[in-house]
């Protein structure tokens, strides 16, 4: 719905549910993957976008952004270690251009997901997660969304981002429509959410918004959300929530909007553990549709599900985001030995089933309200330098 009348997503979506040719994404075969960031595990990429949506170019690549953090003891360990990795593209190629910030830039102790968009000015705005408290002893969850705006530096055959800029928080939960995720303890995907700014220019009138993954302050529990905020008086301004699934989910992460043949296309992920009960429906890409970016949102292919993880491996990528051009990127997680989840298995035992890295692309066909996925050859994924 529009207005103040978010749009819900309900258990009789859910009931509509078929996973089939149309939704189930390829098996992956880890064992050809090869490792972007040797020693590092990667996750949650998303491009610098130029002004219509498209990625950004700088010394002959593209520009794309990434979490990483050192390939170290258990994998769900490398949240509290995360850090923005800038990546170069040229082709099938990716080079490594070195942690985005500084050390200590952030307000956070780390930095999570976000979103960039390149200013007519050449400069790019990074809106990313601050999470916890800069300096805390030990990790905290507090999540807030910072800005840091910095110039494109080319040195050579690299690509730079200046370092001595601000990190301003930009937004932050308001405590009304949208709790606070300021958690002393927990862990990713048993935490509020306030996280995962996604930038997205409206075309129908030119101005600028942040989708958000939010939790509403309306329940206690599954409290699901993608919170919109808009430009006022030179800030940022929290509005209405576009999509709420109380009772039905616990995170709604990376939230992202595009625009086809004059439909807005509204995308998140969540895990198979999110949804209550848990296994509800599977790990994978949902998303809805409307007519303008305020609704009225209608799910996509009745039940909202786009891409699903295959039955035999419910875990296998995570954090997809679609494309302006449909392609689909995401990254490899954990394999399923037996229908194990690797989560909670012991360090090694995980760190040996988890991917780390890119996943093979996939792409999408949008015919109004029903999607099909359709695969990419992997040799377009598959190289590094």
């Amino acid at each position: 719905m529009s207005g103040d009348r978010p749009a819900r997503w309900t258990h009789r979506h859910l009931g509509l549910l078929a996973a089939d040719d149309a939704t189930t994404a390829p098996v992956i075969d880890f064992a050809a993957l090869p490792r972007i960031l040797p020693g590092h595990d990667v996750w949650d990429l998303w491009p610098i976008q130029e002004q219509d949506g498209s990625t950004s170019v700088a010394g002959g690549r593209e520009l794309w952004m990434t979490l990483s953090a050192p390939a170290l003891g258990h994998p769900e360990e490398r949240h509290d270690r995360a850090r923005i990795r800038l990546l170069g593209r040229r082709g099938d190629e990716w080079a490594d251009l070195g942690n985005a910030f500084p050390d200590g830039a952030s307000p956070g102790s780390r930095e999570w997901s976000g979103s960039a968009i390149r200013r007519p000015d050449g400069t790019v705005s990074v809106y990313y997660t601050a999470a916890g408290r800069r300096g805390e002893a030990r990790p905290t969850y507090r999540q807030s969304v910072v800005e840091a705006r910095s110039a494109v530096l080319l040195d050579g055959d690299r690509v730079l981002l200046s370092h001595d800029v601000p990190h301003r928080e930009v937004l932050r939960s308001d405590g009304r429509t949208y709790l606070p995720a300021d958690e002393e303890d927990g862990a990713p995907g048993r935490i509020r959410a306030f996280r995962d700014p996604g930038w997205f220019r409206d075309p129908a009138d030119g101005s600028d918004h942040l989708l958000v993954a939010a939790s509403t302050a309306w329940s206690d529990t599954f409290t699901g959300a993608v919170a919109l905020a808009g430009p006022r008086d030179g800030a940022w301004s929290l509005l209405p929530p576009l999509l709420v699934a109380e009772g039905v989910n616990h995170e709604l992460e990376r939230p992202h909007v595009i625009v086809h043949e004059s439909r807005y296309y509204l995308f998140f992920c969540t895990h198979r553990h999110s949804f209550h009960p848990a296994g509800r429906a599977p790990t994978g890409l949902y998303g809805f549709a409307a007519p303008t970016l305020t609704g009225p949102y209608e799910p996509l292919n009745g039940s909202g599900l786009v891409i699903a993880n295959p039955a035999g491996e419910p875990d296998q990528a995570y954090a997809w985001l679609v494309l302006p051009d449909l392609h689909v990127i995401s990254f490899a997680n954990y394999r399923s030995p037996q229908g194990l989840d690797l989560r909670h298995a012991r360090s090694a035992q995980a760190r040996t089933g988890f991917g780390g890295t890119i996943a093979p692309t996939l792409k999408l066909t949008l015919d109004g309200l029903n999607t099909r996925i359709v695969p990419v050859p992997f040799a377009s994924n598959s190289k590094r330098v």
